[in-house]
């Protein structure tokens, strides 16, 4: 079953390609702009959310969060749209990185555990 699932997610991230085109196009409604914009910026970001090295909960973004993403996503882009730009994506041979998004998380996490050793500071170490 986790094959499978893995499977079904490798397909759907083929369509990032699709989907970052779709967004630039004009017919495309504001709010599924809008959502797919963060999908696939999340998407192509060289960082997670979840580090992968975490266990289980590391994996869970790439099996499940942006494949639903990207289904959703698919569902909210016109038909004919997504046809046109699946002619593009193959065209279209190297993935975009998205460093300001990678940079968010960063700062995410820097600023997370900077507040976990505030917490532990004021917590166990300050008494």
């Amino acid at each position: 079953m986790l094959q499978k699932l893995k499977q079904t997610a490798k397909r759907l991230k083929s369509n990032l390609i699709v989907l970052y085109l779709s967004y630039k196009d004009p017919r495309v409604k504001w709010y599924a702009k809008l959502f797919t914009l963060c999908v696939v910026a999340y998407a192509f970001s060289p960082i997670d959310l979840i580090p992968d090295f975490i266990p289980v909960l590391g994996y869970l973004d790439d099996i499940i969060l942006v494949p639903l993403g990207i289904l959703l996503a698919l569902k909210m882009i016109p038909r004919e749209v997504i046809e046109e730009n699946t002619a593009k994506a193959r065209e279209v041979q190297s993935r975009p990185k998205n460093w300001y998004t990678a940079a968010l998380f960063i700062i995410v996490w820097v600023l997370l555990a900077g507040w976990m050793a505030l917490y532990v500071y004021k917590e166990f170490i300050q008494r």
